[in-house]
């Protein structure tokens, strides 16, 4: 029987393996799209929508997947997702048009938009409340360090070997992650019917902590489309290596947070990394060399690297077990819908801003300052309801206690 007091049990570290590989997939393409459509000579506005049509698919599919993670077998589930995401690298490696590329996001985003909740849900079910929020933590670290060498990874491979080769490696390592989720053992739980519902699709209690990965979700997205062009256009060589930095310092960064959360609650954790947030931004908008780029990755890795788990294990921690797939999918509409207006918002910025300046460089930097406005509005909703949202979970618990008495 699993112990109830650990982190480390073995569907731990079977998801946790399993989606380490899976996010280093992910991560060596999602720096890789957007810059293979602008190398196609597209506006920026049209590299924020087809970064953006990710997030509409994964958005589009949730009222259909989302019952399903609570009804049927997860780890099937996953299998399946991650091959929609094998598929769609092999379509990128054929695409030559944006229509192309735009097909091929539509199927990524099926899939991860079924993968991202499945693994969350998965991790959170066979950690102890106690422990959820250093669970998560840790759990995540396995997206840190995908992002500390995807990136540059897949930035490398593509001027090596260029864009078809490098998104075939892609798709193997997604293979890989299909084959580990295979060995996944799930604990057994009991599984409601299947049907389509709004209750099943968004998890009331998960509601609040959404809405703040919206916001926040909205102000990243804009670096993971845009920083590599930006980087590009300040004459910076080895972007890849924000990236580096970034996930790099998360491997100190998310253990610590997860236990700082679990000791003196998410509202101290949330409020100093949206102003991390905030400053990483500011960092990048005045770079111009590596060195400056490299310290906004490591101020925004005790931004947004401290800020996401914290919200995801905040959207667990306010349901109960058996509802934590569509918790799950409740956090990931919040950031589907932040990475969907994110890059549309901002790559029609950068297009005002050029048109007005005629400098890139200027349009860019001022779009960077200008999507800090996003991460203030989460500040000013996460002051508003941390009350409620501590009532919430109190009030769970308690009824967790009276339910474990009887």
């Amino acid at each position: 029987m699993q112990k109830k007091d650990t982190i480390w049990n073995p569907v731990f570290i079977s998801v946790f393996i399993a989606n380490f590989c899976q996010q280093m997939g992910q991560q060596m393409m999602n720096t890789l799209v957007p810059k293979y459509a602008n190398s196609l000579g597209v506006a920026a506005s049209t590299v924020g929508l087809v970064t953006s049509v990710f997030a509409i698919t994964a958005l589009a599919v949730r009222p259909i997947s989302s019952p399903a993670l609570d009804s049927f077998s997860k780890r099937k589930l996953l299998m399946a997702a991650q091959l929609c995401v094998f598929a769609a690298f092999i379509g990128y490696s054929f695409s030559t048009s944006i229509s192309m590329i735009v097909a091929a996001r539509i199927i990524h985003g099926i899939g991860a938009g079924v993968t991202a909740p499945l693994c969350l849900a998965l991790a959170s079910n066979s950690l102890p409340d106690s422990k959820l929020g250093s669970g998560i933590g840790i759990f995540s670290l396995g997206q840190a360090v995908a992002q500390a060498v995807g990136p540059n990874i897949g930035l490398s491979l593509s001027e090596h070997i260029g864009y078809s080769k490098t998104f075939l490696i892609g798709a193997a390592v997604l293979g890989c992650a299909c084959i580990l989720s295979f060995f996944i053992k799930e604990p057994p739980m009991e599984r409601p019917k299947y049907k389509i519902s709004l209750d099943r699709v968004i998890a009331r209690g998960a509601v609040k902590p959404a809405i703040l990965m919206f916001f926040l979700g909205m102000a990243f997205s804009c670096i993971g489309s845009f920083i590599a062009i930006y980087g590009g256009e300040r004459g910076v060589d080895n972007i890849g290596l924000y990236f580096t930095a970034y996930a790099g310092t998360m491997l100190i960064t998310r253990p610590i947070c997860g236990r700082l959360v679990d000791k003196y609650g998410f509202d101290k954790v949330l409020i100093p990394g949206i102003f991390c947030f905030a400053g990483a931004f500011f960092l990048i908008s005045i770079a111009d060399s590596l060195a400056g780029f490299i310290l906004a990755g490591v101020v925004g890795a005790f931004g947004y690297g401290v800020c996401q788990p914290t919200v995801q294990s905040l959207c667990m921690r306010c349901v109960p077990k058996e509802q934590r797939g569509a918790a799950g999918s409740t956090n990931y509409i919040g950031m589907d819908l932040g990475a969907l207006l994110g890059p549309i918002i901002s790559g029609n910025v950068v297009d005002a801003l050029l048109e007005v300046t005629g400098s890139s460089v200027t349009a860019y930097s001022n779009m960077f300052r200008i999507m800090t406005i996003p991460m203030f509005i989460a500040l000013v909703y996460l002051l508003l309801v941390r009350g409620s949202i501590k009532k919430d979970i109190a009030q769970l618990d308690a009824a967790n206690a009276a339910k474990a008495q009887q």
